[in-house]
């Protein structure tokens, strides 16, 4: 009866170190998988990362808590921690190149607005989505599903805010950017929008239709009366 008893003691114990040296892999996996996630992203070009940061932003987050999780399941903890913190070193000096280009455009664009004549419609267009980031060809590559419903809400209020100061070309210029924008709400769906945002977004398109009709047919009348007078 002894020998069972050891017998199966040693099975269990077995089995128990097997189950750990399975999680200790699989904790492994997910560290190794984090620091190849962020060498990815800190060599693509500046300029690459800038036009997708959101989503990196997202993904980096995700990956650099389940990568943190993992180091209770791994025997050298002291070791898995400091190759964290040089991934996270290294995504660091990326936010820190971002910064600074950001800075950098920033300051160009505002030379390049001292320097030339003021776009009326440029200014309606960073007004809506912010400085620089729609030109006249209606780009909104930048636009993705997890940063649309924020476009859709201050395209909005923006709107709401100054509808009473608008000319008829203003009004024309607004109605350009919100079927621009709608057309590539399209290619978001296709994506993965969630259905809470789109959602939101309907509710805020429902708001925007009959606003923006009314508004827009009061300054048409209002620039026909100027005619006359």
């Amino acid at each position: 009866m002894k020998k069972i008893n050891l017998f199966l003691g040693a099975i269990i114990a077995i089995a128990f170190v097997s189950c750990k040296s399975e999680s200790e892999k699989q904790a492994e996996m997910t560290v190794g998988s984090y620091e190849k996630y962020v060498d990815s992203v800190t060599n693509v070009a500046v300029a690459d990362a800038k036009a997708n940061w959101q989503t990196i932003e997202v993904s980096y987050n995700e990956r650099t808590a389940e990568a943190e999780a993992a180091l209770a399941e791994l025997k050298d903890k002291a070791a898995a921690e400091a190759r964290l913190e040089k991934s996270k070193a290294k995504y660091a000096e990326l936010k820190a190149k971002l910064d600074a280009q950001a800075a950098k455009d920033a300051e160009a664009a505002k030379a390049a607005a001292a320097s030339e004549p003021a776009n009326k419609k440029q200014l309606l267009r960073d007004a809506y989505f912010g400085a620089g980031k729609i030109g006249e060809d209606m780009n909104f590559s930048w636009v993705n599903k997890d940063n649309i419903l924020r476009v859709y809400n201050d395209f909005y209020n923006e709107f709401d805010k100054n509808k009473d100061t608008y000319s008829r070309e203003d009004f024309d210029e607004i109605k350009a950017m919100y079927e621009a924008l709608d057309a590539h709400k399209n290619k978001v769906e296709k994506e993965g929008l969630s259905s809470k945002d789109n959602a939101k977004i309907a509710e805020l398109k429902f708001k925007f239709a009959p606003k923006f009709k009314w508004e827009r047919m009061g300054a048409k009348a209002e620039e026909n009366q100027k005619a006359k007078e």
